[in-house]
């Protein structure tokens, strides 16, 4: 489960042929091929514009991996494409028959631990499906979105740094969704008062506290945007605080 960043290795603008690059965006979620790619990126030259203004209209929504060396692959043989568009020299898709495309594995939502608690292997399920299924992804995070605007608004008015609130707002939102995943009657709007005084104990079920301390300390060793020591203790309060709001809003317990 764990989610801690690796010094990535250097990125080298790089077309490593169409077979290579649909199978990436493939598993990105895209609807194109190298041969779509290479119209657009056509156009896009003929009128001007530059790879940061075609590659995004490339995907309906960001593109996801769980592998970041993928999602590195990707975005150099994109540009490496563009720079061969640029220096107008012919690019064409290989002739003949091409073996499948690599397959997203389909993970399956996690069986719903209601009308008991989240086990760790609940917590380890819902945490894949969260990160493979996009359109749930989207779904649920419009659910916290729209049903905890008051919490989102605390969180808002907490002075946090950017890369604090990121951190708070997107523990919040998995824990969020976790719960609607394994409690069906689904959450209620929180009590964002709960965000100023200590939960009553015991304030959220052990798999999910230990869940989020796993998180926080890979937010603490973040190579690239470490939380200072007093902006991480205030996280966690707030994200301890909205825990155990959350677990206190399901509906019928």
């Amino acid at each position: 489960m764990s989610r801690s960043k690796n010094r990535a290795p250097d990125f080298v603008r790089q077309f490593e042929g169409a077979q290579t690059l649909d199978g990436l965006l493939e598993l990105a979620g895209s609807p194109c091929d190298t041969a779509d790619v290479l119209e657009r990126m056509r156009e896009a030259r003929a009128e001007g514009a530059d790879a940061s203004q075609v590659i995004p209209t490339l995907f309906e929504g960001e593109p996801r991996f769980r592998d970041p060396d993928l999602a590195r692959r990707l975005y150099q043989n994109l540009l490496g494409l563009w720079d061969l568009v640029l220096e107008g020299k012919a690019v064409r898709p290989e002739d003949g028959p091409r073996p499948p495309r690599p397959k997203k594995e389909r993970v399956l939502p996690p069986t719903p631990f209601h009308p008991d608690e989240p086990t760790g292997e609940f917590v380890e399920a819902a945490w894949r499906y969260l990160e493979d299924d996009d359109k749930a992804r989207t779904r649920l995070m419009h659910a916290f979105e729209n049903r905890q605007d008051g919490l989102l608004g605390a969180l808002d008015a907490a002075g946090l740094t950017d890369e604090g609130y990121g951190v708070a707002r997107h523990l919040l939102f998995e824990l969020h969704a976790m719960l609607e995943l394994g409690w069906p009657p689904g959450l209620g709007a929180v009590d964002v008062r709960a965000l100023d005084r200590e939960p009553d104990a015991p304030p959220a079920p052990d798999a999910l506290q230990e869940y989020v301390t796993e998180s926080l300390f890979e937010a603490e060793q973040d190579e690239e945007h470490p939380l200072a020591p007093e902006e991480l203790a205030q996280v966690r309060t707030l994200v301890r605080r909205g825990l155990a709001a959350l677990w206190r809003a399901r509906k019928g317990r």
